[in-house]
């Protein structure tokens, strides 16, 4: 038998407040710090891999964004099994920590000019780092949150942890965008791109701080993670993969990988592109609380992931039909917000139905496995495949069916994923008077 769940170790809203500041404010860093390469993808290949061939620079540089993501299941199985034998705290503290090193190394790097094969050497190494700490970090801070309340306000709170990724795209298309506006195409080769890393780097510390300081709940038990461990919840885990397929190759190919597919293949502006990648972290950061609430106050977890798949995949095609239309910059921009908001949505109930799955001594570690092996599987490269995809074919609307196809997956492997009802899961208690 698995011990039951303690009550939140939370005392007062402030206490409760300042738990959820340190999960949030340090879950953004680490989703700034490893999204901020994407916004800068173009000119980082022009400096780390120089080439005669633009689209060549592109893909080499796109191929180490993705090179972050081989990581991931390693620092998932690591820091998911730290957090879940030794404490929450302790996982998310090693993960900020990686994280902001990997940070440094970026900010502070010379270029290909500089010192030459060497800086992009360097630079896969950074990127690597920082994909151990994005791997270990999903599980324990999506599991602090939902275990900091009661069982009607699980996808809300969790909601936050994927809010907090929008927030992140926001500031760093926002700090993209900006550095291109002002600076000139000289200064921006030359200093400009490393502004958004420099900024991350000084913001990790904020966040080391308060994850320190938080309080938490003891582990339920110490257990070492195993394959033996990992196969007694193989089908889970499995399908809870699958799912991820939607929400990962939405925001890496609709937020992150948008602005250089406005500027290499629809030859748009690069302050309009970056404002695109703005409003739709906006709209993530609004949106998805909001759809979590809704969550809540249904019966199952998964009536309103059904209705966001099935408009996803209904959607996509029409979209990019539209983008590649050749629409004015203002009809792009609600084309792509209005996309987002259907198609990244579900960071609260679908990462509440996953981690209901598993017992709590073992819930950080199985949603960072299947977070980091569903992304590496399908999101992480899927900039990289398109990009790819529409060099070979020359058809523009290639991201458009890597869409359908991902979120028609994940519409499969959600009607198949076991759902644990409030009777089966053990539940926090709710407060009196409520």
């Amino acid at each position: 038998m698995h011990r039951a769940a303690k009550e939140p170790p939370h005392s007062s809203p402030q206490s409760l407040t300042r738990t959820i500041a340190a999960i949030v404010i340090g879950n953004g860093f680490v989703a700034y710090d490893f999204t901020v390469y994407s916004f800068s993808a173009v000119l980082i290949g022009k400096l780390f891999f120089p080439s005669a061939n633009p689209a060549s620079s592109l893909l080499l540089s796109l191929a180490t964004f993705g090179a972050g993501f081989v990581m991931r299941p390693l620092g998932a199985i690591l820091i998911g099994h730290i957090s879940d034998s030794r404490g929450r705290k302790a996982g998310m503290c090693v993960a900020l920590t990686l994280m902001t090193v990997g940070t440094w190394m970026i900010a502070c790097l010379p270029t290909y000019a500089s010192i030459g094969a060497a800086a992009s050497i360097l630079l896969v190494i950074a990127r690597l780092l920082q994909g151990l700490a994005a791997g270990g970090e999903i599980g324990p801070a999506s599991a602090s949150l939902m275990e900091s309340v009661a069982y009607r306000r699980r996808c809300f709170m969790v909601s936050w942890r994927g809010a907090s990724q929008g927030a992140a795209a926001f500031v760093a298309a926002l700090v993209g965008a900006s550095t291109v506006a002002v600076l000139t195409p000289a200064a921006m080769r030359e200093w400009g791109w490393r502004i958004p890393f420099v900024l991350g780097g000084l913001i990790g510390p904020v966040g080391w701080f308060l994850r320190r300081h938080m309080m938490e709940l003891p582990p339920a038990i110490r257990e070492r993670l195993s394959a033996r461990v990992l196969a007694e919840h193989a089908r889970p885990l499995a399908l809870g993969m699958l799912m991820m397929a939607a929400p990962s190759v939405s925001i890496y190919i609709t937020v992150f990988y948008m602005p250089a597919y406005l500027v290499s293949t629809l030859h748009r502006s690069p302050t309009i592109s970056l404002m695109t990648a703005c409003v739709s972290g906006l709209v993530i950061l609004v949106v998805t609380p909001l759809v979590a609430r809704i969550a809540d106050r249904r019966a199952s977890r998964k009536t309103i992931q059904y209705l966001s798949l099935a408009v996803a995949v209904a959607g996509a095609w029409p979209a990019f039909w539209g983008l590649t239309r050749g629409v004015d910059n203002l009809a792009a921009l609600v084309i792509i917000t209005a996309y987002v908001a259907f198609a990244v949505n579900n960071a609260g109930a679908g990462s509440v139905l996953m981690m209901e799955a598993f017992p709590r001594h073992r819930r950080a570690a199985a949603l960072s496995v299947i977070y980091s092996f569903g992304v590496v599987a399908f999101g992480g490269f899927s900039p990289f495949i398109v990009t790819w995809l529409i060099h070979v074919t020359g058809n523009a609307m290639m991201p458009a069916w890597y869409l359908m196809v991902a979120n028609g997956m994940s519409l499969v492997a959600l009607y198949l994923f076991p759902e644990n009802t409030r009777g089966t899961e053990p539940a926090l208690a709710e407060p009196a008077g409520r």
